[in-house]
């Protein structure tokens, strides 16, 4: 079954002359992608996850995707794919130095001293108001209440993202690539949320195409507390995040027929993690230890994860007959959770291990992804997957680690499915 209504598309001018086409652009129905955010952790995961579908996934160039859909980090990964840069590059980006360009997430780091000061400089006044608040009525107004006006002086947020606003325009500006919505080859949807009314906005979209992709990306990926939000045309936005996790459906309102969404933060269960042994590398047992971070990390995960099996479900009814897959991690995944991706051989380690979890994930759902994919024009190549020496990072890294226990289950999943098959004939 297909959609009964299609939205006309736009028509968007090219800032490059169009690519030679190959095997890996030639399909059936126009394909979305939608990046969930997750901060500098979740962008990682997403490049490596991403290198792994781009290369098993016969008939899809993933810098020809015709819609893309980007939420907070994701925001920076969709731009970049737009803007033709592939997972591939991406990875070279974050955690190589084969490149000469590079994104360092330390850069996300930097206290926001001018909204610092900006509070700062707002405190004599509040201050005095709210002594001629105390006083004018001092049996009637709480000291409490009088000064509680002083909140007013405490920052919006931690840290200034304005370099991203700047490294972006850069990087977009060069290379045939464009730091504007309307000169790019494919449809680029960035959203964030309006802070004054509480509602999603879709940078890209018609009547909000005219913003530089660059800040579109910094405010898509202001989270409230962390970062301040962004001010675009005398409107504040935070991030894109608070409203949904994913927003695959701005993908299928654009005509999309497939849409392959990747999720990187789910909530971690340490009691799975502990009967399949994957928890060995940490000496947390019970998540409370870890403070704090640790249990706002689970929590927020918790919430948009529930929030987005929802939203999943919602699109199974809303659009019958459009295929919405998933990619994210496993919920034992304890190098995923327990990450430090401001350490750079972490990140390193990380992509390399998004990587890898994605190509067994890949292997293991076959038999269900196959079908799906076909109706689209996209083979699963199951040479690639079976390939267990086959490693993100440069060569000098050598086989990937576990590479012969993956073999060994290959092989085994292979003579289980060849057995059931013998079975059921």
């Amino acid at each position: 079954m297909t959609q009964a209504v299609k939205t006309p598309r736009p028509v968007r001018a090219a800032s490059a002359a169009p690519r030679a086409q190959s095997r890996k652009t030639v399909r059936k129905a126009p394909v979305g992608l939608a990046l969930a955010g997750g901060g500098p952790l979740g962008g990682i995961y997403e490049v490596g996850a991403l290198a792994a579908l781009e290369e098993a996934f016969d008939g899809l160039d993933f810098t020809e995707i015709d819609i893309f859909v980007g939420v907070s980090s994701g925001g920076f990964i969709a731009a970049a794919l737009a803007n033709g840069m592939s997972p591939g590059k991406l990875a070279r980006m974050l955690v190589e130095n084969d490149t000469e360009e590079v994104f360092d997430p330390d850069t996300l780091l930097r206290p926001a001293i001018g909204e610092y000061f900006r509070r700062a400089m707002s405190v004599p006044p509040l201050l005095l108001n709210a002594f001629r608040h105390y006083l004018a009525d001092p049996w009637h107004s709480g000291l409490l209440e009088s000064f509680q006006r002083l909140s007013h002086a405490i920052p919006t947020g931690i840290f200034d993202n304005a370099g991203i606003d700047r490294l972006l325009a850069r990087m977009f500006s060069t290379r045939g690539r464009s730091n504007d919505f309307r000169r790019l080859k494919h449809r680029l949807y960035l959203v964030a949320t309006d802070l004054d009314t509480g509602e999603a906005v879709e940078f890209g979209a018609a009547g909000f195409d005219d913003v530089p992709i660059s800040t579109a990306v910094q405010a898509s990926a202001a989270l409230p507390g962390l970062f301040p939000p962004v001010e675009i045309q005398g409107r504040y936005y935070v991030d894109g995040a608070l409203i949904k996790t994913l927003h695959a459906s701005v993908a299928l309102r654009d005509g999309a027929e497939l849409v392959l969404c990747v999720n990187p933060l789910v909530p971690f269960d340490s009691e799975l993690a502990e009967r399949r042994d994957h928890k060995s590398r940490h000496s947390v047992n019970h998540l409370v230890e870890g403070g704090l971070p640790v249990v706002l990390s689970q929590t927020f995960r918790a919430i948009i994860h529930s929030r987005m099996k929802v939203g999943m479900d919602r699109y199974r009814h809303l659009h019958p007959g459009v295929d919405v897959v998933l990619f994210e991690p496993t919920r034992d995944d304890a190098d995923m959770f327990f990450a430090n991706v401001f350490s750079y051989s972490s990140r390193k380690k990380l992509c390399e291990h998004a990587y890898q979890r994605t190509r067994q994930d890949l292997y293991r759902r076959r038999h269900e992804l196959a079908p799906i994919l076909e109706r689209h024009g996209i083979s699963l190549n199951l040479a690639v997957l079976r390939d267990h020496e086959r490693s993100l990072l440069t060569h000098e890294e050598g086989i990937p680690q576990g590479s012969t226990e993956r073999a060994l289950e290959i092989a085994l999943e292979d003579l289980g499915h060849w057995l059931k098959q013998k079975r059921g004939a």
